[in-house]
């Protein structure tokens, strides 16, 4: 495995997650997911969400941050987290969390919603972003892609795809603009739709020795002492 740590980067644009910045990222993408169809029907009282989103979103996709490959905009107004191939959500974590936060009699559907996205999930090599949000005052500025883009270069380079679950139907357009494609749909129960969707590495990608993939992530994660310049935003 190659090593893929980020490191922070004190300038204007995306850069790695710092642990100390860990509660700080929780709390965006607990903002950012607040109005989110399948999040709600997990949690739909306003305090329970609120208390509960964090725990679940650490559970589901902290791995990110304890392997370096969390990404996050200035002032942490941004964040993706970004799992490498290989790595998976805390199966027991995950468990744990929702038997404590989510309601006995909807915690049979939201086992058959994970059920469902484990066995769509791509058995292949491939880079996962379990959640990627943005504060709602930041929205529509760019920062959603800045996220994305760099692991998505770094993904065609490497000859790699990658992954995600859409929660939110405005979702759908903004993913399959970077290239994203719709692979099912998932309906359980009350639970509103998820749309697994599969990015295959771009035309004109080749894959690489592990030599060049070092040289080329290292170039990658110097960039971020550059300021990007996003396009349009994803939330």
């Amino acid at each position: 495995m190659l090593d893929l740590t980020l490191r922070a980067s004190k300038t204007g644009g995306v850069s790695a997650l710092s642990p100390l910045q860990a509660q700080c990222a929780l709390r965006t993408l607990t903002l950012a997911f607040e109005h989110d169809p399948a999040c709600r029907w997990l949690f739909p009282e306003d305090a329970q969400y609120r208390l509960s989103f964090p725990i679940f979103a650490l559970a589901f996709a902290g791995a990110a941050i304890n392997r370096g490959t969390a990404l996050v905009t200035p002032a942490v107004s941004g964040v993706a987290l970004w799992l490498p191939p290989g790595e998976q959500p805390a199966e027991k974590a995950l468990r744990a969390s929702i038997d404590s936060t989510v309601s006995p009699q909807r915690q049979r559907d939201v086992y058959t919603v994970f059920a469902e996205m484990a066995r769509l999930h791509p058995s292949e090599a491939h880079w996962y972003l379990p959640l990627i949000g943005v504060e709602p005052a930041r929205q529509r500025q760019g920062l959603g892609s800045a996220l994305l883009q760099p692991i998505l270069t770094a993904c065609d380079a490497a000859g790699l795809p990658a992954y995600l679950e859409a929660t939110s139907p405005r979702s759908v357009p903004l993913y399959s603009r970077h290239g994203f494609k719709a692979t099912a749909e998932i309906r359980i129960g009350g639970c509103p739709p998820i749309v697994p969707m599969l990015r295959p590495p771009q035309q004109g990608a080749r894959t690489r020795s592990p030599a060049q993939l070092s040289l080329l992530w290292g170039g990658i994660w110097q960039g971020f002492s550059r300021p990007l310049h996003p396009g349009r935003s994803l939330t």
